[in-house]
């Protein structure tokens, strides 16, 4: 053994030393944070990297074009070294990217890109009286650390409009609120901001420069705290900042007349062209002859005619009418301000309508209502799962309705634009991937010459049907398998195998669904949601939606694992042992954790089985519930081990599991017994499935001190009775928990049914009386004549004590002697001579009898 062990060491201490080529030891890669955060377009940039088990760090996943990777280099296990190149085309905003290793693939991490050139922060600048002087239209990359306050002076003359707009929370990095001030000399806040709506909980400070001077920029938290994680972008400019673009979308490739709203030195029109294909995720940059905006603002691109407010609208009188399917734009532009519209419906028509307000980053908080021309009200709601809006509203008769726009809190002004779309139900279907555990979202690795699994969501609205789930573009040499999803699921377990000599690669991959129906197209595209930020209780805070799965082929692993396919079905109410072998290379010991990933419906499976050290296999306990449903289905373990410093997962093959109705039931006969004393419990057998091989029954739940013996149960036998023993000291109650385990045997393995439940009534036994005659002994029927034993009920039986008690009783009563009639020494009467004898009175006669 010790000779073994010492082997292991020696072969681990070498794997640890294989090239990335081979199996490597830096498995689930992990990326703390990059900078710096973000860089000027049409630049280059050298950016760092840092987390763990980068040790076989290959290249960069980036999600959105426009960033190219000039030089990857790895300067060590937790920190990588890369130079950026941004085109001049690129989309400014946020970027995503995640580090690719041979044996896995990161969490994802933001990098911001801008218009504005980059200078960073230099300490100490905590001072007022000291800041740190920075030239206009700069973007300062800087931290706020606990207590800490940042100054930076910039100089302007009068009339120029100066914005500081700090991204901090957007950066996804923690749990930042920062707060930012433009001040004059005097050290008077002129213009200070914290939670724009503009920029969530970032802020946006803008003013027109009263006057020639140095004006200064202050940063913080807003709370005064921080810390080392704190880390912010703060751009300062005469660049334009509207708060609110109006109308707030259109139809693809349509070209807009549009207002910009909310800007310091007043509003200005623009003509401007949508993007050719619907999006709910693009957004405008306003700008100028002095700059761009540092971020865009968001509208909608979908297939509704626009239809603009025209005021005055603020009586159901005045109503902007329109026609059918429509996306209604407008402005609660002061205090107060309610906005009408009217359309025509006919009886039983459906609209889904959403009013986007907050979602495109407004100040309006929406609340709706949607009324008959007359006033009565039809529909209504306010903050449907967030700030903005949303019904589903069904004409009651033909008519004109009104659509009823305003604040909640009956606030209004200049930038308080909406956007109403109210479009006919349809069908819609989203993909999703499942985190493996909270928070963490799911990423894909495929070990050369094995297997993964991973599920696949499709959220369906306003249709049903199954689904198929396909990958497109995979990684060479890796293919798909997975089960239809059926109409009554929301996910599905998918397979990816990977060939021996596939490269070790990674690609962003989209997860489509797809409706089966010929006569109907219904698809569905991933959304993936990964939570970078989270408040108390874990409220998201930050999030970042990506809409490509990250998928690579890694390093062979140095393990398998299969499932021994089951010959025979789960039953309901039943339960199986699912064994699992594992195949490993030769030095490899590390335990193994099991997981089920995918249960059918009504089927529950340990997930804290493994492997042990050394071993090959180990068996995974399954049940099945009573509603379990009744069909084939697919299933898949997943095996993680500890491969030097990192887990790396595999996965089994898909498996056939059948779940099947049970293959008889029990009905049980309510027993009872005294302490001490002997029953049967009498269970009635209905079959449902033919079996060959008689059943083994084990009565279980029994209290304790009881007792009872194992039975068999042929197919054809309709009953079992279980003779069943107590003690004295057997529990007194009713006991009812009472249930049989059947095991049926079929190709050699074994169906087990649970099925129940009885009860058992135990009784205490009454004190026997002292001078209780003794029960009379029934006398044998004729040895030529057996009669036939009759099972009692519990009725019966107690019918049956009570007779006995009064025939013993009557017996007794008949066993005692009789008094004499006449006194000693004297004689008997002579009754024919004493005619004249008087009769007793009925009462002398009534007390000789007593």
């Amino acid at each position: 053994m010790k000779q073994h062990r010492r082997h292991a060491v020696v072969w681990a201490t070498a794997f640890i030393m294989m090239t990335s080529a081979q199996l490597a030891s830096a498995a689930n890669p992990s990326l703390g944070s990059i900078t710096p955060y973000g860089a000027q377009q049409d630049s280059e940039v050298e950016v760092h990297l840092r987390g763990d088990r980068f040790d076989d760090a290959q290249e960069l996943l980036l999600y959105y074009p426009g960033v190219e990777v000039k030089s990857f280099e790895v300067v060590g296990p937790q920190e990588i070294k890369a130079v950026l190149a941004v085109a001049p085309d690129c989309r400014a905003g946020i970027h995503a990217l995640r580090v690719r290793t041979a044996t896995g693939i990161s969490n994802l991490r933001q990098f911001m890109v801008g218009s504005l050139p980059e200078v960073a922060e230099v300490e100490p600048n905590s001072d007022f009286a000291a800041p740190q002087p920075i030239d206009l239209d700069r973007t300062v990359t800087g931290v706020v650390t606990n207590e800490d306050v940042d100054y930076f002076v910039v100089a302007a003359r009068q009339g120029d409009r100066i914005t500081a707009e700090v991204e901090g929370i957007r950066l996804g990095n923690t749990f930042f609120d920062p707060y930012v001030a433009i001040m004059n000399q005097g050290r008077f806040e002129l213009s200070a901001s914290d939670d724009a709506a503009l920029v969530w909980q970032d802020g946006v400070a803008s003013l027109v420069a009263p006057e020639d001077g140095n004006y200064v920029i202050q940063v913080r938290e807003s709370s005064f705290g921080g810390s080392g994680d704190c880390t912010y972008r703060l751009h300062v400019g005469r660049f334009p900042r509207p708060t609110a673009v109006y109308p707030a979308g259109g139809r693809p490739g349509e070209t807009l007349e549009v207002r910009w709203l909310g800007d310091v030195a007043g509003e200005w029109t623009e003509q401007v062209t949508l993007p050719s294909e619907p999006t709910n995720r693009e957004a405008l940059f306003a700008h100028d002859e002095r700059g761009v905006a540092p971020s865009g603002n968001a509208i909608r691109v979908n297939d509704l005619v626009n239809v603009l407010e025209v005021e005055p609208n603020g009586a159901r009188e005045q109503a902007t009418a329109f026609a059918g399917a429509a996306a209604l734009n407008g402005v609660i532009a002061e205090p107060g301000d309610v906005d009408h519209f009217k359309f025509a419906a006919k009886k039983g028509e459906v609209y889904d309508v959403h009013v986007h307000a907050r979602s495109l980053r407004t100040p309006l908080d929406p609340v709706l209502n949607i009324q008959r021309i007359g006033g009565a009200g039809v529909a209504g709601n306010d903050d449907s799962g967030g700030p903005d809006s949303y019904v589903r509203f069904t004409a009651p008769e033909d008519d004109e309705y009104v659509v009823i726009v305003q604040d909640h809190l009956k606030q209004g002004g200049s930038d308080y634009v909406y956007r109403v779309e109210l479009e006919p139900v349809v069908p819609k279907l989203t993909t999703g991937l499942p985190e493996r555990s909270q928070f963490v979202d799911t990423t894909v690795s495929v070990p050369r010459g094995g297997r993964t699994a991973f599920l696949v969501s499709a959220s369906r609205a306003d249709f049903g049907g199954d689904v198929a789930v396909s990958l497109p573009d995979l990684p060479e040499g890796v293919v798909m398998e997975a089960p239809t999803m059926p109409a009554n699921q929301n996910e599905v377990p998918v397979l990816l195998s990977a060939a021996a000599e596939a490269p070790v690669a990674g690609r962003l991959v989209d997860v489509v669904g797809k409706l089966v129906d010929e006569n109907r197209d219904v698809t569905g595209h991933l959304e993936q949601t990964t939570s970078l930020v989270r408040g108390q209780n874990n409220i998201h805070v930050w999030d970042h939606v990506t809409h490509r799965a990250a998928i690579a082929v890694s390093d062979a692993a140095p393990f398998s694992i299969e499932i021994v396919q089951p010959k025979v079905p789960l039953v309901r109410n039943g339960s199986m042992d699912l064994k699992v072998v594992a195949t490993r290379s030769e030095g490899f010991t590390a335990p193994i954790a099991l997981r089920m990933i995918f249960a059918p419906p009504g089927v529950g499976a340990s997930g804290s089985i493994s492997i042990p050290e050394g071993a090959s296999e180990a068996v995974i306990p399954l049940n099945a519930n009573g509603n379990a449903e009744v069909r084939s289905w697919k299933i898949a373990v997943t095996g993680e081990a500890t491969v030097g410093n990192g887990p790396v997962l595999v996965s089994s093959q898909l498996a056939d599991l059948a779940v099947a109705d049970q293959y008889f039931t029990l009905a049980y006969q309510d027993a009872a017994v005294e302490q001490g004393g002997e029953t049967d419990v009498v269970v009635t057998v209905a079959n449902n499935t033919p079996y060959d091989q008689p059943a083994e029954v084990e009565l279980l739940g029994l209290p304790n001190e009881v007792t009872t013996e194992k039975l068999t149960l042929p197919a054809d036998a309709t009953e079992l009775v279980f003779h069943v023993k107590t003690t004295a000291n057997s529990p007194v109650g009713q006991h009812k928990t009472i249930l049989c385990r059947a095991v049926v045997t079929q190709d050699g393995e074994p169906i087990t049914h649970m099925l129940g439940s009885g009860q058992l009534q135990i009784d205490k036994p009454l004190p026997p009386k002292a001078d209780a005659p003794p029960q009379p002994v029934a006398e044998a029927p004729p040895a030529d004549q057996p009669a036939p034993e009759k099972r009692l009920t519990r009725l019966e039986k107690l019918r049956l004590e009570r007779q006995q008690a009064k025939e013993a009783k009557a017996a007794a009563a008949e066993s005692k002697p009789e008094p004499d009639a006449t006194e000693p020494g004297t004689s008997e009467p002579d009754s024919t001579d004493d005619k004249t004898a008087e009769k007793p009175s009925p009462a002398s006669s009534e007390a000789a009898e007593s």
